[in-house]
């Protein structure tokens, strides 16, 4: 039986249907193989057991059918080799199991109707029977779909509230940039400041220093001159 933990990604629900038609499967062709050896009642009631487990092979192969769409491409062209497969096993199986009933009422004969209506009583028991396990069958597979769903819907919830997070972290990394941004045109301000008050300085050094020159020559022509 496949591991459905080695399935391939997005083939899992697949792998969980592909599984179960293979436990049915060996569990008819068991049932296949019983039935030559039996005879009156015991074969009717194989026969009856044989049929229901088909009829399950095929729901599972219905449901396999309805998944194929959702196979990723990759995985499509063993996904659908596989399916091939077992359509082939079941229809070889169908067929067999029409054989054995038909092989039953060429046994039989009239013997097989000698009580009509309890024959009837019978096949309606089974037939209520039979649609009461495949409803169970069907409410068991609407309860996985619905826990699948809430799984999913919880998953994206939480990508939700993952992409909201990192939407706030961007948001507080844009303020922080917006405010180191004024803090550097401030700081660029201020040195452009400092700057200009430097050169003032300069120009005020030099002007001070010409005219302490300019005193100084001034004073040493006036002592020449005398």
């Amino acid at each position: 039986m496949s591991n459905i933990l080695d399935a391939d990604a997005g083939t899992e629900r697949f792998a969980s249907y592909e599984a179960e038609l293979k436990l049915v499967q060996a569990d008819l062709n068991q049932q296949l193989d019983q039935i030559p050896e039996l005879s009156g009642e015991p074969r009717k009631a194989a026969v009856r057991k044989a049929e229901r487990a088909l009829e399950e092979a095929n729901e599972l192969l219905d449901q396999m059918r309805i998944e194929k769409p959702n196979i990723p491409i990759p995985s499509k062209n063993k996904i659908n080799a596989r399916f091939r497969n077992f359509e082939s096993d079941i229809d070889s199986v169908s067929r067999k199991l029409k054989s054995l009933s038909d092989e039953r009422r060429e046994l039989f004969g009239s013997r097989y109707t000698d009580n009509p209506a309890t024959d009837d009583q019978l096949a309606q028991r089974q037939q209520l029977l039979s649609g009461t396990d495949r409803l169970g069958r069907s409410s068991q597979r609407l309860r996985e779909s619905q826990r699948i769903a809430l799984e999913t819907e919880q998953i994206g919830a939480n990508t939700l509230g993952d992409l909201y997070a990192q939407r706030e972290q961007i948001q507080n990394t844009r303020n922080r940039l917006l405010e180191s941004e004024g803090y550097t045109d401030r700081s660029i301000k201020t040195l452009r400041g400092m700057a200009r008050r430097m050169a003032t300085n300069r120009i005020i050094t030099i002007a001070i220093i010409t005219v302490l020159v300019l005193l100084i020559l001034a004073v040493i022509f006036s002592k020449f001159r005398r």
